[in-house]
């Protein structure tokens, strides 16, 4: 067990969360560092948007803890959570498609009232996604899913988050767009962020990743460093394609 003097920022300590009386993930455990890239890996249904949801406080277990820098959260509302700097960006985006995309980041900083602060978050945001910036006025909706995938990400960020969970960022995308958004990725992990990322594509995720945790049907099967999980004869079976 990894302990919080090893500069530990995420401790899921045995969860389960429920959907009625069926079990979406069954007491599980995971940890994320500071400075680590973290993959949950698996199958649709495995159970891996489910983690994210309890971890930003969107679905509370029905047993077990959550722990965000020696902090139980599991019981806590979700603005509370972000606050204490968890950002979320959700499968599919869920933009606001009728705001502006400056508009759209800006309630990504709903927590801070400081002006002057959200300002220069906001022009840190503009920094990594220079498209945003070309496009600040508008819509969301009328913009490509890469484009609306950069902003979901940039108004995550917007609440300068000390861990990202990332939820298939490259569900819909185009193959150069993914490359685009991994590249965004590994950009925003070298300036310090530490990140939770949910990823279908394995090859990605693995790519990405620093360690990783495999799901079936709601439960740890396997975890590991990216290498280990990327030599491992089940992880290229099942994933890897051979």
């Amino acid at each position: 067990m990894l302990t919080w003097g090893q500069g530990m920022l995420l401790d899921v300590r045995d969860i389960t969360v429920q959907y009625g009386k069926v079990a979406a993930v069954n007491k599980i455990s995971l940890q994320v560092m500071e400075g680590d890239i973290v993959t949950l890996l698996g199958a649709n249904g495995a159970g891996k948007t489910t983690i994210l949801k309890a971890i930003s406080g969107l679905k509370n277990p029905s047993y077990g803890e959550i722990w965000f820098c020696n902090q139980r959260i599991d019981k806590m509302q979700p603005w509370k959570i972000v606050r204490l700097g968890i950002g979320h960006v959700p499968e599919w985006r869920r933009l606001f498609r009728n705001m502006t995309v400056e508009d759209n980041l800006m309630m990504g900083a709903y927590t801070q009232k400081n002006r002057e602060i959200n300002k220069q978050n906001l022009e840190e945001v503009y920094q990594y996604f220079p498209k945003l910036k070309e496009r600040r006025n508008q819509k969301s909706y009328s913009m490509s899913g890469g484009e609306q995938q950069m902003l979901a990400i940039g108004r995550a960020l917007m609440c300068k988050p000390k861990l990202l969970l990332l939820d298939e960022p490259s569900m819909g995308l185009s193959p150069v767009m993914v490359d685009e958004i991994a590249s965004i990725i590994t950009t925003i992990h070298k300036q310090g962020m530490s990140m939770l990322v949910v990823e279908q594509n394995a090859a990605i995720a693995l790519n990405l990743a620093t360690r990783g945790y495999v799901l079936e049907t709601g439960q740890i099967v396997l975890s590991g460093t990216k290498d280990e999980l990327i030599k491992d004869d089940r992880v290229k079976r099942a994933y890897l394609g051979g």
